[in-house]
């Protein structure tokens, strides 16, 4: 007598059946059979990978600020300490050097005196600037005053012009110094390479944006600067924008040709130059400020 098999039999339909990102039976080889739900799949992917870029260039940025610290340590304490011995020594030279020394002598101690004074004053500009300003009065105080030096110590026409926008006045402390160091770096480049007369600074806000614009009269930026290497300012301009889920354009402004009829729209396009339109997301920056408001309230 012969033993019944029992063979266990699948639908060719039901196999045919997998469960999509939203919990529904779908024929798995039909991926589009709910569009609403691949969409659906595809923004939440699309906001981890912003999510995660955001994460890495706020990485970049907090290593970034802990490399200029240390630089600025080591210039004050090594290179400071190591100037000041050298002026001690010049100082010594010149008591003992006999009054009939020869004149050529005079000259090359001026000289190195001279030399001396221009790598203090070189050294103590770059601890300046390493140093992370105080945003005690905000970000507009901040940029305010620090345009105003860069304008005496540079001879450069500077304005500084900021939006009336109470968020300004809530902006934590990154992303503030998130601010100030894209519009630092970007006058700073104005002075080095633009052969620039004046250089303006912009603050404009919108409802999703704050937008940092700085611009010059100098000789512009050709279509390929930034694709060069060795561009470490520009880099990290852009990581300090992208961490707070923003973009960084570095484009020439063109000059209107002399008796055009187009009419003005805004000082950044009516001359030659460079224009540095860093845009920085609302949502991204006052995030920590949120959280941290929730914590006070639920402690």
């Amino acid at each position: 007598m012969d033993t019944p098999t029992v063979v266990p039999f699948t639908s060719p339909s039901s196999a045919l059946l997998s469960r999509d990102g939203c919990g529904n039976g779908v024929a798995a080889s039909d991926p589009a059979a709910d569009p609403a739900c691949a969409s659906a799949s595809a923004e939440r992917e699309l906001a981890r990978l912003r999510a995660r870029v955001r994460e890495l260039s706020a990485e970049l940025v907090r290593a970034q600020e802990a490399a200029c610290r240390h630089v600025a340590r080591e210039l004050h304490d090594g290179v400071g300490a190591e100037l000041t011995a050298t002026r001690f020594a010049l100082a010594g030279v010149e008591t003992w050097l006999p009054a009939d020394a020869p004149s050529q002598c005079w000259a090359a101690l001026a000289v190195a005196n001279r030399s001396l004074d221009a790598v203090c004053a070189a050294t103590r500009h770059a601890v300046a600037e390493l140093h992370a300003p105080s945003l005690e009065a905000g970000i507009v105080g901040a940029l305010a005053q620090w345009t105003g030096e860069f304008a005496a110590r540079t001879q450069l026409r500077t304005s500084f012009v900021c939006a009336a926008d109470v968020r300004l006045t809530r902006l934590p402390a990154d992303a503030a110094l998130a601010v100030f160091r894209v519009a630092q770096e970007a006058l700073n480049n104005i002075a080095k390479h633009a052969r620039a007369e004046s250089a303006d600074v912009r603050i404009e806000t919108s409802r999703r944006h704050l937008t940092l614009i700085v611009s010059d009269d100098g000789i512009g930026v050709s279509r390929n600067a930034h694709r060069r290497s060795g561009h470490f300012g520009l880099s990290g301009m852009k990581a300090r924008c992208a961490a707070f889920d923003g973009t960084l354009r570095v484009t020439a402004r063109r000059a209107e040709p002399q008796g055009s009829s187009q009419t003005r729209r805004g000082a950044d396009e009516s001359t030659g130059g460079t224009l540095v339109r860093a845009r920085f997301a609302w949502d991204a920056m006052l995030a920590d400020a949120r959280f941290a408001g929730l914590r006070a309230a639920q402690s």
